[in-house]
This record gives structure tokens, C-alpha cells and sequence, in this order.
């Protein structure tokens, strides 16, 4: 089936320029889940199916560099914390999940990204082992591990939400023999890469190193990206406490031979000069979290630095517990104030920019921008119809901007993956969607009752 699309505001986000590509009577061209052509005008083909969009925007489906979608149902929690304070709230009560709690509430985080134009996700799963809290920069390891199905549950999660996902597996090095972990994460790996390859787009590692008390964590990392061909994202340098510990420990990285386009450090905001050259000279890139990093009163990274030095940047919108809302324009304009206000250089983050970064710059850093992030020929149909009527923001006089700057949830129309309609602007279109929501607020209470969580 084919479908074309018309009358739309096109934004293409093309790779290989920092032009975002905006057509203002632009059509495209669906074949099969992909683009098959793109154009201006009269349209010089046709479709089985027509979408007239007459006059919204049509951009890329937002890609979300770093995510923890099993937070669905625990918005609101530690508002009063910072990071480590927070996760005890949060993952306190998730430390008494099990295998089918997790999936639905990953299910639920999933559609709910959809429901709010993320069509891609680099998806960071609750670990095997259960949270424990941190003691001197570190946690003790031993916390009970769960059986692998708490993993692959919330990878099936992903795929029967539709939503495409990197898959990011803890390797939990202090729980078992050597040889049990890397077979743990073996498992895991292949349950993912057994997973429909258009929804599930890679595995990775859940970097631990910040936390592990083991000072051979980062060579155990490194061994299993090489030897399953995997790439690796590491929680790094994000809270603002036991900076010295947190900084110590980038050379466990950068001496295991992490540091190359492989490795990834999502937050990355309690740098120095010296890790920012070293982590760009080895190739490494990061994750941005702006919605995040306010919230937990992380600080603000130096991104506009970082790209200028050459470093490769993603947006991340985190988990929904800490950005509560999983609204890519708010998290694109908030990072737009944070760098600005710290800068006092407007030209520090444009809109444009931000723009690259939460679409085709997420997937750069992921590895998938082959497939996803930009509408280019070849690439798969995710994208987002955005009327600026409605609600209405006035005339356009610079249509990319006012995207970026004055568009929000209620101005999404609708999210297609593959050109098929995910979302429609007002409920997800998912059978399992109503069963989600039901799911997640009959058990999360029922397991904060029993267990004193969350607070």
C-alpha cells in the first residue's frame, strides 16, 4: 500500500547540512512503511491513499536519545530530590515489580512517547538487579536478580506498542560468576535481536560503571560491545554530587578503550575541559536531557561547546517520571532557555538546531539514522502532522522556528510509523492501549500498598 502525502509544511531535517529542509507546499511519498519520493508543488505521482494535511506541518517523528519508559506510572515522585534521592523514590517501588508489571508499564510508556510524536526511543530497561541505594558513589551489589524475563518483558513491550527502540540491557557484573554474566546478557541480547528488526533497531548496554563497585566494570563493558557488537550509554557526570567520585571514574572508561563512536554519555554535565577533549578525540558522543536535567536540578550541560568542538549530540527526554510530561517541544524550548540563559548568547541553541538534535542527531549518536530521523528517500515513514491553527499561533513568519518555538501536544494531529496512523491527536489507536492504562493503575498502587512506595 501507498499513501501521499500533501498540502503539508514539510520539514525534512535532510543529513549532510544544517539546513532543516522546510518545503511550504511539500508532498511525500509512503511505499511500503518507507519514503519512496519527496517534493514540492503539484505532486508528480500518486497513492493508494491520500492525506491531504492542508497546510500542517509534517516533520520527522521525534527521536528520544535516552529513555526509561517502564517510569510511565510514577510521575510526580521526588520532587523534592535530586538524582539519587528521586531514584530512591521512583525505583523503590520497581524493585518490587515483576516480569508482567514491567511490561505493561513499559507498554504504557511506550504509547504514551507515540501518543506524543516520539516514534523512536533509546530505551534504557530496568535492570535485572533490584535498586539499591547509593553509598559513597557507589551501590553494593547485592540486591536480588530477577529472572530474565523482567528484561525481555519490557523489549516485547516496545515492540507491541509500536514503537521503534534501541533495547539498552544492564550487565549487572556483581551479581554472579563472570561467565554468568556475560551469558545473562547474551540471552538478552538475543530475545531482542529475535524481535521484528524494523521495531527493534539494535541492543546495547545500560553503562553501570558509575555506580558498580567493581573497578573492572568498564573492561567487562567493553568486552561484551566487542564481542556481541553492541554499543553502550552511560548515566555519566549528571548529578551535582560526588563530582570527584563521578569524575574518577571516566578513566575506567577511557582506559578499557571505551572511548570511540560506539560509546555514549547521557547527561554528561559535571565535565572538565580535559574529559570533554579526550571523550571528542576518542569519537564518544551524548545524550542531552534538558527537561531532566532541570527538574532533578542536575545543571545544565555545555552542549553548545561540545558540538563546536566536534562531538555528537542527541536529545534524550529521560524518564516520564522526571520530565512528567513527554513533550518533545517543551524539552526542546527548555533547552533552548538553559543554554541561552547560561550563555546570555541567544545564538548559543537556535531552534533549528535543537530541532537536528531531537531527531536525526538522536539517531546519529544511536546508530540508526540510516533508517530513522529525517524524511529522506529510503528511510522509514515516521513522522508527525502538526497544525499551527490549531490550537492557533498566529502568522508563520518563520515556519521552523514557530515549530519548534510554539507548537505543542495539542497542536499533533497525528503520528504514523511506516506511514500507518499510530495516534490520531486525541487516542492511540493501539488495541492494548485501554488495557495498559487499566493495568498500571490497578497494580502500581497495589504494590505501593504493599511495600510502603513510593513517597
Amino acid at each position: 500500500m501507498s499513501l501521499l502525502v500533501t498540502g503539508a509544511r514539510l520539514i525534512t531535517v535532510p543529513a549532510g547540512t544544517d539546513d532543516p529542509g522546510y518545503i511550504e507546499d511539500g508532498w511525500m511519498l509512503v511505499d511500503d512503511g518507507r519514503i519512496a519520493a519527496v517534493g514540492s508543488g503539484t505532486p508528480t505521482t500518486t497513492g493508494d491513499e491520500t492525506l491531504d494535511v492542508d497546510g500542517a506541518f509534517v516533520a520527522p517523528g521525534f527521536v528520544s536519545s535516552h529513555s526509561h519508559l517502564f517510569t510511565s506510572g510514577l510521575r510526580g515522585l521526588g520532587v523534592s530530590e535530586t538524582l539519587y534521592g528521586w531514584c530512591d523514590s521512583m525505583l523503590g517501588t520497581t524493585a518490587h515489580f515483576g516480569p508482567e508489571d514491567m511490561y505493561w508499564s513499559t507498554l504504557h510508556g511506550a504509547l504514551d512517547f507515540l501518543g506524543n510524536g516520539v516514534t523512536t526511543a533509546y530505551n534504557f530497561t530496568d535492570p535485572q538487579q533490584a535498586w539499591e541505594p547509593m553509598i559513597a558513589g557507589s551501590r553494593a551489589g547485592r540486591a536480588p536478580l530477577r529472572p530474565l524475563e523482567y528484561h525481555t518483558r519490557q523489549a516485547d513491550a516496545c515492540r507491541d506498542a509500536g514503537l521503534r527502540f534501541v533495547d539498552a540491557i544492564a550487565m549487572d557484573v556483581t551479581a554472579g560468576t563472570d561467565d554468568e554474566v556475560f551469558a545473562r546478557f547474551a540471552a538478552a541480547v538475543a530475545h531482542t535481536r529475535g524481535l521484528d528488526p524494523d521495531l527493534a533497531l539494535g541492543a546495547s548496554i545500560m553503562g553501570q560503571v558509575q555506580w558498580s563497585p567493581r573497578a573492572d566494570a568498564a573492561e567487562f563493558e567493553v568486552a561484551a560491545m566487542r564481542r556481541f557488537g553492541v554499543t553502550n550509554q552511560a548515566h555519566f557526570l549528571e548529578s551535582p554530587e560526588q563530582i570527584a567520585e563521578q569524575r574518577a571514574k571516566f578513566a575506567l572508561y577511557r582506559d578499557a578503550g571505551a572511548l570511540g563512536p560506539d560509546m555514549m554519555f547521557g547527561h554528561f554535565i559535571q565535565t572538565t575541559p580535559e574529559i570533554i577533549e579526550e571523550t571528542v578525540a576518542g569519537g564518544a558522543s551524548m545524550s542531552w536531557q534538558p527537561a531532566s536535567n532541570g527538574r532533578l536540578a542536575s545543571g545544565v550541560a555545555l552542549v553548545p561547546e561540545m558540538l563546536a568542538m566536534g562531538m555528537k549530540v542527541g536529545i534524550g527526554l529521560d524518564d516520564q517520571a522526571c520530565t512528567d510530561v513527554s513533550d518533545p517541544w517543551q524539552n526542546m524550548r527548555m533547552g533552548i532557555a538553559m543554554q541561552r540563559a547560561r550563555t546570555k548568547d541567544p545564538l548559543s541553541m537556535m531552534p533549528e538546531l535543537v530541532l537536528r538534535l531531537h531527531t536525526l542527531g538522536g539517531a546519529e549518536i544511536l546508530g540508526v539514522d540510516d533508517r530513522v530521523g529525517s524524511l529522506e528517500v529510503g528511510k522509514f515513514a515516521d513522522f508527525v502532522v502538526v497544525d499551527p491553527r490549531h490550537p492557533d499561533v498566529g502568522p508563520l513568519w518563520h515556519p521552523v522556528r514557530s515549530y519548534v518555538l510554539s507548537m505543542t501536544p495539542r497542536n499533533l494531529r497525528g503520528v504514523y510509523v511506516g506511514g500507518e496512523l499510530v495516534h490520531d491527536g486525541s487516542a492511540s489507536t493501539n488495541p492494548l492501549g485501554d488495557e495498559a492504562s487499566a493495568r498500571v493503575h490497578e497494580a502500581l498502587p497495589a504494590i505501593a500498598a504493599r511495600h510502603g512506595h513510593p513517597r
